[in-house]
């Protein structure tokens, strides 16, 4: 089984406008040398003509111009950058509460949330709305990360009553693994070295802890589940008869031998070989794309998902999903919509709006039935044909959807089945 070392790690930042999450990344990148020389002449030009002292750090992830403009973050900035024991991937997402839409979309696939306190405001609501979310997406594992600590005297006082205040309300949240620690994004202190300020901090710094964080555990190994994306006839000598299903691994462990149901269709096979690029596997697991033969000559086509007989999802046509709304367009009663699920599209609509969620005090609104952009809601969805589905806490791939509108093709919302 694959280590933790040089893993993939995805992580998302989160926090009020100006708390430094743009910051924060730029100190991480800096610090750890994942600039390319090009880079800092750009931004150590930009930022003297700004009239800062130094390097600007937010600059390195505001790659729209009215971002670097205003100063703000507007859309979802990703950045990739490698340690030599692991590589990530950094969603940084906005602030402002006008853009929770692009905050899910960042945090959607992330294994880690970074959420920024200023150490002079404490939790505020916004915080709460980021931790809300964060909860809400099953992200498992929570860094809080009190910030500008050099504005409040690197006080360990102001420290340990923010971390308070955040675990008092957090208690309700559904995230397992919950850490705190004081930084200085502007400074350095406890981003990738460990503070001299704050030598009361016996903890890592930020980047050690990202690197050794396990998160091996985080995917289902028990549910096997492997959409079909394309089948796969090559035609050429050495592969005539070949006949390959190809996709990723959403869950679970496939080996060669193993007994499969191929859904919807029920039909029972087993598992003949698993090949990659570079040759056959004794196993694969999520989330590795590779290519299935089976022993038999079994119809399968796109959107069909090659299980475990022992181990199958549910087939429905009607679920209760949590969903995000995410288009400027309100929802329509009764509308039809595209759902795309893993491989799988066919249509679909919202049979019912159960609640939506006032995500500043966690209320249910049961009067409102209109989704408009930003909206979380409970609803009812039913689809044509059945959709072979998992609990979203269960199962982040399969538990998951988006809805588009059939005339504008634009993504209107994103689920997370209940």
């Amino acid at each position: 089984m694959q280590l933790d070392t040089n893993q993939l790690l995805r992580f998302t930042t989160a926090g009020s406008v100006d708390d430094g999450k743009s910051t924060l990344i730029g100190r991480l990148l800096y610090d750890s040398k994942s600039i390319f020389e090009d880079q800092l002449e750009a931004i150590k030009k930009t930022s003297l003509k700004k009239g800062h002292d130094g390097i600007d750090m937010a600059l390195f992830t505001d790659g729209l111009r009215d971002e670097r403009e205003q100063g703000i973050t507007i859309d979802v900035a990703y950045r990739y950058f490698t340690t030599p024991k692991r590589k990530f991937i950094i969603a940084d997402t906005p602030g402002h509460i006008q853009y929770t839409r692009n905050m899910v979309t960042g945090a959607s696939t992330a294994n880690v949330a970074l959420i920024l306190i200023d150490a002079r405001h404490g939790v505020i609501e916004q915080t709460k709305r980021h931790a809300f979310i964060a909860s809400l997406l099953q992200i498992p594992h929570l860094i809080v990360c009190v910030n500008k600590m050099d504005l409040v005297d690197f006080s360990e006082e102001v420290y340990l009553n923010i971390v308070s205040q955040f675990e008092e309300f957090s208690s309700k949240l559904l995230v397992k693994d919950v850490r705190f620690m004081p930084i200085s994004a502007l400074l350095g202190d406890n981003v990738v070295n460990a503070s001299k300020n704050m030598d009361w901090y016996q903890g890592a710094p930020l980047l050690n802890t990202l690197e050794t964080m396990h998160i091996s555990s985080d995917i289902n190994k028990i549910d096997a589940r492997f959409p079909v994306q394309t089948v796969l006839r090559p035609q050429r000598e050495g592969f005539i008869d070949y006949r390959g299903y190809a996709g990723r691994v959403a869950s679970g462990i496939y080996r060669p031998g193993d007994e499969i149901t191929v859904l919807p269709s029920g039909f029972t096979s087993k598992i003949k070989t698993i090949d990659t690029f570079d040759g056959e596997l004794e196993e694969a697991f999520a989330p590795m794309s590779v290519s299935i033969t089976l022993e038999d000559d079994i119809d399968i086509s796109r959107g069909d998902m090659i299980v475990k007989t022992t181990n199958k999802p549910e087939a429905v046509q009607e679920f209760d999903t949590m969903i995000c709304w995410l288009n400027k367009t309100p929802s329509r009663a009764r509308a039809k919509y595209s759902i795309l699920h893993t491989s799988n599209d066919q249509k679909a609509m919202i049979k019912e709006v159960l609640y939506k969620i006032d995500i500043n005090t966690y209320s249910r609104n049961q009067e409102d039935k209109e989704l408009g952009m930003n909206d979380i809601a409970r609803v009812k969805i039913r689809t044509t044909r059945p959709l072979m589905i998992d609990e979203y806490r269960d199962n982040r791939i399969t538990g998951s959807f988006v809805l588009v509108d059939d005339a504008t093709h634009e993504t209107v919302a994103a689920g997370m089945i209940l």
